[in-house]
């Protein structure tokens, strides 16, 4: 990574790229850098599966796209399986270039078009893009163009913040393969579920129903990334079938996961 912090230099884009081994499997923790307040992040996952987490939202990263973090935005990354990350670090200084909208507010995960994978990998082997080398400008100019041209993917999962709502949400988390009747979960937080569906709507914008779906596509895309079988994950998850859980994938995400993690 490139050492330039002056807000005054020509560095307009800094990079890190590292691999990081399955923590799980070695019962270990990894450390990456804290969050650049001055800088944008574009988080790319060559391998394996990354989730952001805030107290509000988490977001799920899968191999092969990438998530936008806005400068001085505060998170947590949890990783699943072995995982190789390619990070961006672009300058947010006015009139650096142009972005997508919203890009100065909104964590998003986004699609990472061929070229911009390409271009990444090429910036993380430079180190860092300096505005005053020709061929460098060259490179922020088009990389200024992708990230314009960013779309975003549904693979957040907004986090309730009411007390009953939150305690539904860490049942459910706990219990991915829906296990415990939802009427039981309700139980336990003394709340109906007309109540749970009105706390969930306002807080998260999803019924509870699209809420609970959501939360088990990414538990999925996780088990998944770290290399799990479509039948073992289709099994935990409750599904009576792999197809079934495969239907709801595709209905989903508009791919099977096996075209989605092609």
């Amino acid at each position: 990574m490139s050492n330039s912090r002056h807000p005054d230099s020509g560095v307009a884009v800094r990079s890190f790229g590292v691999t990081f081994p399955d923590a799980q499997a070695l019962g270990s923790h990894h450390r990456i850098p804290p969050p650049a307040r001055d800088w944008h992040q574009l988080i790319y996952a060559t391998r394996g599966a990354v989730t952001v987490r805030t107290a509000t939202c988490a977001w799920m990263v899968p191999p092969h796209r990438g998530v936008w973090i806005p400068a001085g935005f505060d998170y947590r990354l949890e990783m699943s399986g072995v995982v190789a990350l390619r990070t961006l670090y672009i300058t947010a200084r006015p009139k650096a270039g142009k972005l997508f909208g919203g890009a100065e507010q909104t964590c998003c995960v986004v699609n990472v078009s061929p070229l911009l994978r390409e271009l990444i990998l090429r910036i993380v082997h430079l180190g860092a893009l300096d505005a005053g080398i020709p061929r460098q400008r060259r490179l922020i100019g088009v990389l200024f163009d992708e990230l314009h041209e960013l779309t975003a993917v549904p693979l957040q999962l907004p986090m309730p913040q009411d007390g009953r709502a939150a305690q539904f949400a860490a049942l459910a988390a706990a219990d991915p393969g829906g296990k415990m009747p939802v009427a039981k979960m309700l139980r336990k937080c003394a709340a109906s579920r007309r109540t749970m569906e009105r706390l969930f709507h306002s807080e998260t914008a999803m019924s509870l129903g699209q809420w609970l779906r959501r939360q088990k596509l990414l538990h999925a895309l996780r088990r998944l990334a770290a290399g799990e079988s479509v039948n073992a994950i289709a099994l935990e998850l409750g599904y009576n079938s792999p197809s079934a859980f495969i239907a709801m994938f595709k209905r989903e995400l508009g791919q099977t996961p096996t075209r989605y993690f092609e």
